[in-house]
């Protein structure tokens, strides 16, 4: 089993930028596909963005297009998550998550001022 750790949540105000990270462990990193889901306060988890295992093909939920990247060091076994033009909107926990595993990280808070 994978174990995933998130980092790099805070408060910040709106207009401004955070970068995430999830260290994964395990050797097998490079071959999962892995997504970034964010839960905001009071509503349900949803799909932020997810890259394929070797990078190449990136997707992202609406509301982040343009603002967010989605990107992985597979040789780091870490994903991240570059987050500008912050809105208040954003803030929510954020998690990492590998499909084939079904595995969670344990989330980061990002909060969001106006």
């Amino acid at each position: 089993q994978v174990q995933l750790v998130e980092s790099g949540g805070g408060l910040v105000q709106a207009g401004g930028s955070l970068r995430l990270s999830c260290a994964a462990s395990g050797r097998t990193f490079s071959t999962y596909v892995m997504s970034w889901y964010r839960q905001p306060p009071g509503k349900e988890r949803e799909l932020v963005a997810r890259i394929s295992s070797g990078g190449g093909s990136r997707n992202y939920a609406d509301s982040v297009k343009g603002r967010f990247t989605i990107s992985r060091d597979n040789a780091k076994n870490t994903m991240y998550l570059q987050m500008n033009s912050l809105k208040p909107e954003d803030t929510a926990v954020y998690y990492c998550y590998v499909r084939q595993l079904g595995s969670w990280g344990q989330g980061t808070q990002v909060t969001v001022s106006s």
